[in-house]
């Protein structure tokens, strides 16, 4: 479906509707946003309007963080940031009338910057290294697994399905709330068939809504199914694409999680990412013309000089980063050994079990040369995951690193405890405590205001673990 280019001059021209929505990303992947008047909209859609930082200082359930984070607090007054709508990012929400949306970039009223946490400058600011060096320019896919589960009973409307589910969950265990379809059936040919209409309605939504998923499978567990896409400006359409698949749940009482480890017993969430740098003619800047007859490991025979440095890159990194792939105290559950969720600082050619799964000829063509990155869970907040993945791989480009670690053994000894790989945190305190140390290569990259306050955002987490008495 194609959207008119929306600029400053035509953007009254183009906004058929009174009114729109307008959204902009927390730092944990929500979206947060307002209704707003056609009038009052065409009178801030260049310079911006003041909204108010505290969605910086709420966690996911609006709840104050006890720490003073520097963009939101009692000193500064819990002042109004500027929001600026993103012309460019131009939607229809299909479900709710056509209207008009638009997503918001969030930047300090004092030095007309980007917060430092603000998801999207984040991202603005990583990407911006690679293309002051000239091509290449970054392709992101993404692959997110999550689980649905359906309000209990025979009989549904879309006007109590959010209250349906908070009111059985109140009520009962979570662990007793039905899945939407029973059973173990990756790559099953008819689970979706269950909700044909939720199915088809979500990938018809996608597509109106500039967030395309290429592909929609059935993946092995109960209701648990998995979705693919591949394009620019990746990050957004993620989040677009987790709010198109819990709008949708609500219509059919029918509640999607991307939680990383919903049930113990059964595959966790993952949000596996894949990256790939572009020429300027189109090529991927990570393969070779021809393979290197005397690779430092035959897994990277097929791997050019910069594609090994930014390989390189992303191994020294990744424990200093964690948190931001590994955002919540569940995401560990999932990073255990034998469930093809890495736990250890790993890569090796087509190697489900490593951090890094190299694909490159001969299973892929050469201009399809990737990396898919496998520790980020669904859960995590993929302009993070973007921005981590663009920041850490080019400071292995710009200071020429050299692949610490062999590639992880497959056969026996594929297990991802070998002693060759470099254990990753097995929780969420620790991955913070290695985030926020002064020397960590998080500071380096993204800068102590930002490791300030999302550290202390995950501290918060941390806290209410630690005091929490659970069943």
């Amino acid at each position: 479906m194609s959207f008119p280019e929306v600029t400053a001059a035509n953007v009254a021209e183009v906004l058929h509707n009174d009114r729109m929505v307008i959204a902009g990303v927390d730092v944990d992947g929500q979206l947060r946003g307002k209704l707003m008047k056609k009038s009052k909209f065409l009178s801030i859609a260049t310079g911006g309007f003041g909204f108010c930082s505290i969605i910086f200082g709420w966690d996911q359930q609006d709840t104050g963080y006890p720490k003073e984070l520097a963009i939101c607090n009692e000193e500064n007054g819990y002042r109004d940031l500027i929001a600026v709508p993103d012309l460019s990012s131009f939607r229809r929400i299909r479900w709710e009338n056509k209207v008009p949306f638009f997503l918001l970039s969030f930047l300090d009223p004092d030095t007309q910057e980007p917060v430092c946490a603000c998801p999207r400058g984040l991202l603005k600011n990583a990407t911006a290294k690679v293309e002051a060096a000239g091509p290449p320019a970054d392709m992101f896919a993404a692959e997110y697994e999550f689980g649905h589960f359906r309000i209990p009973g025979d009989s549904f409307s879309p006007e109590r399905a959010a209250s349906g589910i908070t009111s059985f969950i109140q009520n009962n265990s979570v662990d007793s709330l039905p899945s939407l379809t029973e059973g173990m059936f990756g790559y099953s040919m008819t689970r979706s068939l269950h909700s044909e209409n939720y199915h088809d309605g979500i990938l018809d939504a996608c597509e109106q809504f500039r967030c395309n998923i290429e592909e929609w499978r059935a993946k092995s567990g109960p209701g648990a199914f998995e979705a693919c896409s591949e394009a620019k400006d990746m990050a957004d359409k993620a989040s677009l694409c987790k709010y198109v698949v819990k709008a949708y749940g609500i219509k059919h009482g029918i509640t999607p999680c991307f939680m990383a480890k919903p049930r113990h017993e059964l595959p966790g969430n993952g949000g596996h990412m894949n990256i790939s740098l572009i020429t300027a003619d189109g090529k991927s800047a990570f393969t070779r013309d021809t393979p290197d007859p005397s690779p430092p490991y035959p897994d990277v025979a097929h791997l050019s000089d910069l594609g090994r440095q930014f390989l390189t890159g992303l191994l020294v990194g990744l424990p200093d980063i964690m948190p931001l792939f590994a955002p919540t105290i569940n995401s560990y559950k999932r990073l255990v050994e034998d469930l093809w969720a890495p736990n250890t600082v790993s890569w090796g050619l087509e190697h489900r079990a490593a951090f890094i799964r190299l694909i490159t000829p001969p299973t892929a063509n050469a201009n399809a040369t990737r990396f898919e990155i496998r520790v980020p869970g669904a859960d995590a907040n993929p302009h993070f995951v973007f921005a981590a993945i663009i920041a850490l791989g080019w400071r292995g480009v710009e200071k020429k690193l050299e692949i610490p670690v062999p590639p992880l053994p497959k056969g026996e000894d594929m297990s991802s405890s070998s002693d060759k790989s470099m254990p990753l945190a097995k929780a969420l305190k620790e991955a913070v405590a290695t985030f926020t140390r002064l020397d960590s290569v998080a500071r380096e990259v993204f800068g102590d205001s930002f490791v300030e306050h999302f550290g202390g955002t995950r501290e918060y987490k941390i806290q209410l673990w630690e005091q929490a008495v659970t069943d």
